[in-house]
């Protein structure tokens, strides 16, 4: 369980900022702008809930998401190291990655295939989880930033990577099951 007593500190007042394991960083540092657009996305993710118009599967399934990204982000503040720590960190696992790779099995077997890109838009549902999705496509990248600098978990990068393939799977779901999308057309809207 965490407890918060305070919501300001002053801490970070000087630009630092600590991880999860008490070391002091600037708060430019790659790992926190690695878990902050985490963060960004979980955020994206209740604003889609919140609006209210995803069945009630999908609302289960972003509710255990949002979960999940905690996880993530709880992964990715406390650096790895080689001296095993007092308290063994929360990592992401396998299993989590498998679930989304359950639900995107599950819901592209319901969507007709694919004729062309599809433009983000479509449902106000459909369009938060494209973005939704973009933005997960950017954390995975500050997260490989991080592991070119860093050791890290490899499942959290993993589990980003099919997450933002399940975003898109899910937005199409929220477009009438691939009905409603909005198709590309190359070079269409040319004069």
């Amino acid at each position: 369980m965490v407890y918060l007593n305070r919501i300001y500190t002053k801490s970070g007042d000087t630009g630092e900022t600590a991880l999860g394991n008490g070391e002091r960083v600037p708060k430019t540092h790659p790992r926190i702008g690695a878990y902050g657009s985490v963060d960004e996305l979980n955020s994206t993710l209740g604003a889609a809930l919140a609006l209210g118009q995803l069945t009630a599967e999908q609302q289960a399934r972003l509710t255990r998401i949002q979960n999940d990204l905690f996880d993530v982000g709880a992964d990715l503040c406390v650096p790895e190291t080689d001296i095993p720590p007092e308290f063994p960190p929360l990592r992401v696992t396998s299993e989590q990655v498998t679930q989304l790779e359950h639900w995107i099995d599950a819901d592209t077997s319901q969507l007709q295939p694919l004729t062309s890109f599809i433009l983000p838009g479509g449902t106000p549902a459909a369009a938060l989880l494209h973005m939704a999705r973009a933005i997960c496509r950017r954390s995975e990248i500050e997260v490989l930033k991080l592991a070119a600098e860093e050791k890290l978990n490899p499942q959290a990068t993993i589990y980003l990577n099919r997450l933002s393939d399940l975003l898109f799977v899910m937005a199409r779901m929220a477009n009438d099951a691939g009905k409603g999308d909005v198709l590309w057309t190359p070079g269409g809207m040319r004069e």
